[in-house]
């Protein structure tokens, strides 16, 4: 922990790894946790960032035209170390380019920017991805925050409420951590669902479509608010009985169960022409007594 980057203000204080440029700790001005430890016991990862793709694919395989290559889960960014290019008292921003590693195994050029910003309580998360190849590049992006359950000073149920109180269909992954193409009832009712860890003993609950931009997360004592820009898809996820719940936006999902390994093929791909930037970004401010 001693090259992380601390961030604050008057009201939260936040680490940077330059290990996947991960958050490392969110704390409030009582020094209090809202973000998850890490604790290895049951999930070492805090806030993982997700790129080129988000969730696995078949056979742990990405193609791309006629080149073929191995990929992990989630991609290689999270594994991969950034670069501290600039930082204040209240803002840094991390880089990762390709190199000779990243190209074996996803060929482009590209520049991945990770900028973590404090503006009171809140704190703002914005990545921007850069082709620097000479072709379109596909790729998927998501965010991966965990944040502590039960939230510090909450008493009693969790809720997630979504800003737009909607009923967005279910699905699931298969046992190769595959998107099965197959919708189930919502587990929300009027935007609101009530957290259980029974829910996540058939993995993650995706919302691929009508999650969004926003949600609540609260209990009797303390909430966070939540939102998130350019990430059309939606996932919550906690090992069973874990202290922790995932959060994650997404912009690309894991390859559908059947459908090969192509990454055009991949639910809402992302394909950047040459020169060509996106952005995607989330915040989240806490609230509690």
């Amino acid at each position: 922990m001693t090259d992380v980057t601390q961030i604050q203000n008057d009201h939260i204080r936040v680490g940077v790894s330059p290990l996947g440029a991960e958050t490392q700790y969110l704390r409030d001005d009582q020094n209090r946790d809202w973000l998850w430890h890490g604790d290895p016991t049951w999930w070492a990862g805090r806030s993982p960032i997700l790129f080129p793709i988000v969730g696995a694919a078949p056979d742990g395989q990405i193609s791309i035209g006629a080149f073929t290559a191995p990929m992990n889960q989630h991609g290689f960014a999270r594994r991969s170390k950034f670069a501290l290019i600039a930082a204040s008292e209240t803002h840094c921003t991390h880089q990762l380019t390709d190199s000779a590693d990243t190209r074996a195994n996803y060929p482009f050029e590209f520049a991945l920017r990770l900028t973590h910003q404090l503006d009171g309580p809140t704190l703002s998360v914005t990545a921007e991805v850069e082709n620097h190849s000479n072709r379109a590049m596909p790729f998927g992006f998501g965010f991966h925050p965990a944040f502590a359950w039960p939230l510090p000073g909450a008493n009693g149920t969790h809720e997630v409420q979504l800003d737009n109180q909607g009923e967005p269909a279910l699905y699931r992954i298969n046992a190769d951590g595959l998107l099965v193409d197959a919708p189930l009832p919502s587990p929300f009712r009027d935007g609101r669902l009530t957290l259980d860890p029974a829910q996540y003993a058939d993995d993650a609950m995706l919302f691929p479509a009508g999650a969004g931009t926003g949600l609540t997360l609260s209990a009797a004592g303390a909430s966070l608010r939540f939102q998130w820009q350019n990430l059309p898809n939606f996932a919550l996820w906690q090992k069973p009985g874990a202290p922790y719940i995932c959060l994650e936006p997404w912009h690309g999902t894991a390859a559908i169960a059947g459908q090969g390994s192509a990454m055009i093929d991949r639910p809402d791909t992302i394909t950047l022409d040459a020169g060509q930037s996106a952005r995607f970004a989330y915040t989240v401010t806490i609230t509690g007594k």
